[in-house]
């Protein structure tokens, strides 16, 4: 500009006034900023268990062709995943992952003015979607170590709120609730209010916690993901479970090529192979268990967990602040969550059986400095 300014970007009025964010900081951006390997990846909930080995070989073949765009409609993998939830398949919308199907709920139901209401520190991703179309967040505090679902219905109630968000179980406590309670819930909305029901951990949680599928319930949408009892968090698959009215409404402005043809392909394999999904649920139950012994050894405590990872209680803020550095310095990637009362913990992936040794380990030497 003549005047040695820097021109303005054409940016609009809602992004223009959000503040710059990083949801997550990845384990390769630590190593670049401590110029220092990850010996152990134990905080982002991935599966260290790999994917099916039939995923690998569908993908390994469906390499030869990358060149072509997957299918926009998914529908072999929703006709399968129909099949598998006993729903038809204008239920069933395949996704770029949970986050990407949640930035589609907060698109067809968000816009300024709009309240939504969340948990505080639940997983963060839904908030940023909600910002960014405008729309307001309110979020009710954990009860204790849990969701307040009677919280959060009451929260709804009061800013007459046209969505809630509830990860079911959760992330980052493993905690869950009942399917009573989430139909309580569901039922204590005002209307029209929407239940966006994140099922991230669904592979891992106990049959209570999962309300029965109804296809034709208006005020549920729920998402699932192959990222982690899968293994397939790398190739961004998830699905979401609805009725067609709203996969109809998420029809009109969904990015039709964003699931590639080799995602596709291995979700599907992964589909298929459901002794590889069990033997990794119980992989994981193995290490929750090893973890919880490990917490009790070294007079600490652990928060229920029905996911991949636990949250192990260290006492306060400080000092898993000062925990998680540790471990950082010594190569041991891990997180601990960000919001009372949780953020007393670190949390923990489980690992493959030689992982968890070797955290046990460090942990020990990291605790006794």
């Amino acid at each position: 500009m003549p005047d040695g300014r820097s021109p303005e970007l054409p940016l609009s009025a809602i992004v223009a006034a959000l503040p710059p964010s990083t949801p997550f900081v990845a384990p390769e951006v630590l190593e670049r900023r401590h110029g220092r390997a990850i010996r152990l990846r134990l905080g982002a909930n991935e599966s260290a268990f790999g994917p099916s080995p039939r995923a690998v070989e569908v993908m390994r073949e469906a390499a030869r062709k990358v060149s072509w765009y997957g299918d926009p409609e998914s529908h072999e993998l929703r006709e399968a995943l129909a099949e598998a939830h006993g729903v038809g398949v204008g239920n069933i919308l395949v996704g770029n992952g949970i986050d990407g199907l949640l930035g589609l709920i907060a698109r067809v139901c968000v816009q300024p003015g709009v309240t939504v209401v969340t948990s505080v520190g639940t997983y963060p991703t839904f908030g940023y979607h909600v910002l960014g179309f405008g729309g307001t967040l309110r979020s009710v505090p954990y009860d204790h170590d849990r969701i307040d679902c009677d919280g959060l219905a009451s929260m709804a109630r009061e800013v007459q709120a046209r969505l809630v968000y509830l990860a079911n179980p959760d992330n980052p406590s493993g905690t869950w609730r009942s399917a009573g309670d989430i139909l309580r819930l569901r039922d204590q909305m005002p209307e029209p209010c929407l239940l966006a029901l994140d099922e991230a951990y669904a592979d891992f949680a106990p049959a209570d916690a999962l309300p029965p599928i109804d296809k034709s319930d208006r005020r549920i949408v729920r998402v699932r993901t192959f990222s982690k009892a899968h293994g397939l968090a790398g190739a961004r698959v998830g699905y979401l479970i609805a009725h067609t009215d709203w996969v109809s409404a998420m029809g009109k402005i969904r990015n039709q090529f964003e699931v590639s043809r080799l995602s596709q392909l291995a979700a599907l394999a992964s589909l298929h192979d459901s002794e590889h999904v069990r033997r990794v649920t119980a992989a994981v139950a193995e290490g929750r268990a090893e973890y919880e012994a490990l917490a009790g050894e070294l007079g600490l405590s652990t928060i229920p967990s029905t996911t991949n990872f636990v949250c192990i209680d260290v006492g306060g803020e400080e000092r898993a602040r000062t925990l998680l550095e540790a471990l950082l310095q010594r190569g041991v990637f891990v997180r601990m969550p960000g919001a009372p009362p949780l953020n007393r913990c670190i949390r923990v992936t489980v690992g493959r059986r030689e992982d968890r040794a070797l955290f046990a380990d460090e942990f020990r030497r990291v605790l006794s400095h």
